[in-house]
């Protein structure tokens, strides 16, 4: 299992109540989460095969921003 994690704009339990039918979604998703109380509210997806583009394009489709945050390796080798 891999875990993506996204800076969005998702910011308060109404932002995630609007989201989550579309981030219940998600192909290959065993689950998710919003951190609403860090500066970036981080979305954490994990599952197998897990598309990030999927990802943005639901968060999108919600009405929200997302971006994916890369990690040390994928920034060094991706």
């Amino acid at each position: 299992m891999k875990t993506l994690k996204f800076k969005t704009n998702i910011n308060c339990g109404n932002c995630l109540a609007t989201a989550k039918p579309f981030l219940d979604k998600i192909k290959n998703v065993q689950g998710w989460n919003v951190n609403t109380n860090d500066p970036e509210k981080i979305l954490t997806v994990e599952g197998d095969n897990v598309e990030a583009e999927n990802v943005v394009e639901m968060v999108q489709m919600a009405g929200y921003k997302a971006e994916q945050k890369k990690g040390l390796m994928d920034k060094l080798f991706g």
